[in-house]
């Protein structure tokens, strides 16, 4: 693949006809980052990230159905979709990538990669899973609860709720909706369903099915942060467990709003080593 330094903006054509807007910056190996939710190109830690990485790779940022300059779906939503989508990306960049997968997006790269997707090197930081007592867990009705807000209309209690939901506290929340940033969460919220859809399965406080992750080939890196909640660390530990070649290594001082600056450096080597 040829690269260069400046950003392009491209699209590609997912498996059931949807849209999927996409940038690359950067020199060298392609790296696919996956957002989380309410996150795309123009909002989240992809931006930094990619400034951060773009001298060793060739940074491949894409907005999530939905999103941004991405369509909002030719069929109905399915985890598979996405998978798809990111298929597409992979396909549209050179066949084959690293891939950097952020909180809800590292379950949704995991996902691909069970499933054989084309995945040089694999990283992942906190996907918010609850695999046992050390945290609640969460309604695994709640993807349909946020869409019934949604189909309401009711966009900013929809967000709200996500928010509640991973741990914001309610007068963070209040304060939010008089920010010009609410409006952009509330443009979103249609997709915040397909996100819980993602996880919520690995939100009940039980283990991990057995052999959930055989299939996942490739070499994988698996993040935590030093500051995170046990509940999410002790999570990231059974998801390394789970991969054959998968490696934990925990952040220090790090919450799950992970600073570009520390993550990055982590990544690259990473995904440079021989080892």
């Amino acid at each position: 693949m040829t690269t260069t330094t400046a950003p392009t903006t491209s699209t590609t054509t997912s498996a059931d006809g949807t849209t999927i807007a996409f940038e690359t910056t950067g020199r060298g190996p392609a790296l696919v980052l996956v957002d989380g939710a309410l996150c795309s190109r123009t909002m989240g830690p992809s931006g930094d990230l990619s400034a951060q990485l773009a001298d060793r790779f060739t940074v491949v940022r894409y907005d999530r159905r939905g999103r941004g300059g991405s369509g909002a779906g030719s069929s109905p939503y399915a985890v598979g979709r996405e998978v798809e989508d990111l298929l597409a990306v992979l396909a549209a960049v050179g066949g084959h990538a690293h891939v950097l997968g952020i909180s809800s997006g590292a379950a949704l790269a995991l996902e691909a990669a069970r499933g054989g997707a084309p995945i040089d090197r694999l990283a992942v930081f906190e996907a918010p899973f609850i695999l046992d007592d050390t945290h609640p867990a969460n309604d695994p009705l709640l993807p349909e609860r946020v869409q019934e807000l949604v189909d309401r209309g009711r966009r900013g209690q929809a967000v709200a709720t996500f928010l509640r939901t991973v741990g914001a506290p309610a007068p963070m929340v209040l304060l939010m909706r008089l920010t010009p940033v609410w409006r952009k969460l509330t443009a979103v919220a249609h997709t915040l369903p397909y996100d819980l859809s993602i996880v919520v399965p690995f939100e009940q406080g039980e283990p991990l099915p057995d052999g959930y992750y055989d299939a996942v080939a490739v070499p994988t890196l698996v993040l935590a942060g030093g500051r995170s909640p046990a509940y999410m660390r002790s999570s990231q530990a059974a998801i390394a467990d789970a991969l054959t070649g998968g490696r934990l290594d925990v952040l220090p001082r790090q919450t799950h709003m992970v600073k570009a600056a520390v993550l990055a450096p982590v990544v690259a080597d990473f995904l440079t080593s021989t080892s």
